[in-house]
């Protein structure tokens, strides 16, 4: 049992736990949307990331005509595109020919944050306002188009079905391909007791990925039940609320559009309640 130090005020304090866009943890953007909005945001990494088969990938990449599109739905897929670019010799193929092969076809992601990263590789993309993988498949669905080839989907280990199943389903057909695989973060439990040590009970926390919660949910069921009571529990989006909701954790809110500016609306306004 994890007992807390009395007194702590939990007022607007909002614990994250995600993933961040950069190094330096205090310019996250969600970090830097929710202080501008006066809550006192912390950011703790939840997740750690493998890249796996970048080999494999790579000639996968090489192969534009065999394929009818690209989908990217998360950042760290992206990455994998950038890690096989560092070898001058496929640096120089992207350059001299791949890219603009891969850039006749259709490249789809979801979300601002990866939409951000195919744009630094060269690729022009679509579907960023789509929000979530369902949405996406959606997208894809509704352009009635008729496949003579897969779209290629490098993805995590830990990738749900529903964009695949979609697609299956709409007899789109599609080639993944497991760039990277997910785990805890080495420091997430020792980061979390030193929050709440020092910290306190926070107003809310949000989970952004149903494997963040996976990792987080022994340390937050050890916590006493009259202070889990005192916490506000958001969801970046509806996949992440479903598990929540599975695992037993009451959804305060879900944010509208998986952005900083949309999350910081919904826990203002929880915070207000």
């Amino acid at each position: 049992m994890i007992f807390l130090p009395q007194g702590l005020s939990s007022t607007m304090k909002v614990l994250l736990l995600k993933d961040p866009k950069t190094k330096d943890l205090a310019s996250d953007p969600y970090v830097k949307e929710l202080s501008s909005h006066g809550l006192q945001a912390t950011l703790i990494p939840v997740l750690s990331f493998k890249f796996v088969s970048l080999d494999h990938f790579f000639d996968k990449l090489s192969h534009p005509e065999s394929y009818a599109g690209l989908i990217f739905t998360s950042p760290r897929a992206v990455e994998a595109v950038k890690l096989c670019l560092q070898k001058p010799a496929h640096k120089e193929a992207w350059k001299d020919h791949l890219c603009a092969k891969w850039n006749s076809k259709p490249v789809y992601v979801v979300g601002k944050a990866t939409a951000s990263l195919v744009e630094e590789i060269g690729l022009s993309s679509e579907g960023e306002g789509s929000g979530n993988a369902e949405k996406l498949a959606e997208c894809i669905c509704s352009k009635g188009l008729s496949y003579s080839a897969p779209i290629l989907f490098p993805c995590g280990s830990l990738k749900k079905e529903v964009l695949p199943k979609k697609l299956q389903e709409k007899n789109v057909p599609l080639e993944t391909i497991t760039v990277y695989q997910t785990g805890p973060h080495p420091a997430i439990q020792v980061s979390l007791s030193d929050y709440f040590t020092k910290e306190g009970v926070p107003a809310s926390i949000v989970f952004f990925s149903p494997s963040g919660l996976k990792y987080c949910l022994l340390f937050l069921k050890d916590l006493p039940s009259d202070q889990l009571n005192q916490i506000k529990f958001a969801a970046i989006g509806p996949t992440t609320a479903e598990a929540m909701a599975e695992e037993g954790i009451p959804v305060s809110c879900t944010a509208q559009n998986p952005t900083p500016q949309d999350l910081a609306i919904r826990i203002k306004q929880i915070g207000m309640q």
